[in-house]
């Protein structure tokens, strides 16, 4: 028994937290992790230039795995610090020290709590600061996580101002991960778009790519980018206010399209989970449609009403508030939510008062979207009817009609473990049918083709026989009347063949899922399964690759000679070959589905998914290499 008593209490001192728990200050210790890191510094760079102090970032990805990023803002004071140790020493060393706490440094701050800097420092294995103030370049580096190997000192002259910052981050805690220049560029353009006075320059010195961004219109320019290739229905409407120091800026346009697009900041961080500005926005732009149509007598009938996700249908939205340190609450130090109450009340006045006198004065294009409003509805009843019939055992008929001879049930009715597989043509269905667990696992077969929800509306979604059938087997509704916890299954998981064709049945699914059950790849219970492309057999020992580096590495570890057979489909694997490779939850790979970006996964699927074909091409000729086997990989 292992002993519990007064030594067993530990003071983790400094920045040995941070090591201990990584995922308590940066969330993860993945990709996202490491790229929080950047953004921690990249934040302290931002606010100085929202209160004024500079206007140019530099970011270059280093060949070894470093990154430096610099900017010309005030630089870190270099003065002796009230403890004893220089002031820089300070920041990049102690938890919950920065210029952040005391008013008056920073009007505005994205950086709440001051742990940005020591976190990062605590994270790597080198940093090296230099510091570009009062006239003289400081500099000061950091070893192994936070201690200091040379304490600040001069190291020359110059008028400039501002802070470099390079680390490397450890990647004994970080593994097997590597800085995306094209995440950071993506997450640059953003920061760009939000503060129209700052030019951002990113260099990857060994892919030898560049690019700097600049943008004047702001968030006129950020909604146009978002909305590129679409069909909309006004120029970008831009309105800000500002109430109790808090500053409200908004910048929205309506499309032809079917879903709704809100992307919310404050103080130029992303708030990718909501909060209280992004429901004051909602309420506002809600409550000014409402009273357009009903001072206008638009909608006839007792239900003359709209629902929020009516008014919001073909909406795109950049929201960016600036609060002052004093208001600012976030829930969490990744500072995904904003929880200021404050927040909620103002962008709802602000929002109402500018989406209100914007609808009267442009009555063409205000009918044109009420109109859109109406047809969303309408289908959004009908749909809510139809939920409610197959609840209530009114539409059975029809619904054992759509699952007749389709799905093969799992023997149990547990919504917390069951899985659904959608797997591709009858073939492999019968072979997903013999190899599956049936106490949990459920199987349902496409054999028609599967609708481009991307071009395409609820009525005419709800025609689609295949579509139709995914939507009643897993039990949750469509659209905004999906409510994921009704869900019939813990997991549903695309299943298609390693080729072109299960490729496009995949990306076809997979735009289905995000346009009209995008609650299910929120709450993480989308996923693809992966089979194994190669099976390789040296006599009576049998293995399975997944890639071609895989099958080269298991060719290079065996002697003798191989049988190496490709994989065509999964209805060519017998029943217990698919279960051990793909279905078995102790052996199998899946790939979960997750939006970590709205804006960019609005782009992505609107130029592989939309009607335009010139941004598709240019897309795929950056970043798709083709191969004479007809392999292929996304850059």
């Amino acid at each position: 028994m292992t002993k519990y008593d007064e030594t067993s209490i530990k003071i983790l001192e400094g920045l040995e937290a941070v090591r201990k728990r990584p995922g308590m200050y940066i969330g993860s210790t993945d990709k996202r992790g490491l790229h929080h890191l950047v953004w921690e510094i990249v934040d302290n760079a931002i606010d100085e230039i929202i209160n004024g102090y500079g206007n140019y970032i530099k970011i270059v990805l280093h060949g070894d795995g470093s990154i430096t990023i610099a900017d010309n803002g005030r630089g870190v004071p270099i003065g002796m610090h009230e403890s004893g140790k220089s002031t820089p020493e300070v920041i990049y060393t102690i938890l919950h020290a920065g210029g952040k706490f005391e008013s008056g440094n920073y009007k505005v701050s994205g950086g709440l709590h001051g742990v940005g800097a020591s976190v990062v420092n605590a994270l790597s294995s080198k940093m090296d600061v230099l510091i570009y103030r009062d006239g003289v370049i400081s500099n000061i580096r950091f070893t192994d996580g936070g201690k200091v190997e040379s304490p600040l000192k001069k190291v020359g002259d110059s008028n400039k101002t501002g802070t470099v910052v390079t680390f490397m981050p450890d990647y004994t805690i970080f593994k097997n991960c590597s800085f995306s220049y094209t995440t950071i560029c993506e997450r640059m353009q953003e920061s760009a778009f939000l503060i129209p006075s700052v030019t951002i320059e990113v260099i990857d010195e060994e892919s030898k790519r560049e690019v700097k961004y600049h943008y004047d219109d702001g968030l006129t320019n950020f909604v146009e980018y978002i909305n590129d290739g679409k069909n909309t229905l006004h120029k970008v409407l831009n309105f800000s206010g500002t109430k109790n120091d808090i500053e409200v800026n908004v910048a929205l346009q309506y499309t032809d399209t079917y879903n709704e697009n809100i992307v919310s900041f404050v103080n130029n961080v992303k708030t990718s989970d909501g909060g209280t500005h992004e429901v004051g926005f909602k309420t506002g732009i809600t409550k000014a449609f409402n009273d357009y149509v009903k001072n206008n007598n638009l909608i006839k009938g007792k239900d003359n009403t709209f629902d929020g996700s009516d008014v919001r249908e073909g909406l795109t939205a950049v929201i960016n508030l600036r609060i002052p340190e004093a208001s600012l609450q976030f829930e969490g130090q990744t500072k995904g939510k904003l929880g200021t109450p404050e927040a909620r009340s103002i962008t709802e006045s602000i929002t109402y008062e500018k989406i209100k006198f914007f609808l009267e004065e442009n009555k063409e294009i205000a009918l044109n979207i009420v109109e859109k409003a109406l047809k969303s509805k309408v289908a959004r009843e009908a749909a809510r009817k139809a939920r409610e019939e197959a609840r209530n055992g009114k539409g059975k008929n029809k619904l054992e009609k759509n699952l007749s001879g389709k799905l093969a049930p799992a023997t149990t009715k547990n919504g917390k473990i069951n899985e659904l597989f959608l797997v591709e043509g009858d073939s492999a269905g019968g072979s997903a049918k013999s190899g599956r667990d049936r106490k949990f696992q459920a199987i349902l077969p496409l054999r028609g083709k599967v609708i481009n929800a991307e071009k395409t509306s609820v009525e005419e979604i709800l025609k689609n026989e295949e579509i139709n059938t995914i939507i009643h087997t897993i039990g949750a509704g469509l659209g905004s009347d999906f409510i994921v916890e009704d869900s019939a299954y813990d997991k549903v998981i695309i299943m298609t063949d390693a080729d072109v064709d299960g490729s496009h049945i995949q990306i076809l699914l997979l735009t289905f899922f995000y346009r009209f059950m995008r609650p299910l790849i929120e709450a993480g219970k989308l996923y693809i399964a992966k089979p194994p492309l190669y099976k390789i057999d040296y006599g009576k020992k049998h293995f399975y690759a997944y890639s071609d580096e895989e099958r080269y590495k298991i060719v290079s570890e065996n002697t003798g000679k191989p049988d190496i057979s490709r994989n065509k489909g999964l209805g060519e694997m017998n029943p217990d070959e698919l279960w051990d490779t793909t279905m078995n939850p102790d052996t199998r790979t899946l790939i979960r589905v997750n939006i970590n970006d709205a804006s960019l996964a609005e782009k992505r699927v609107n130029v592989l998914m939309g009607d335009k074909v010139e941004p598709r091409k240019e897309w795929i000729e950056e970043n798709i290499i083709f191969t004479m086997e007809d392999n292929y990989r996304v850059e």
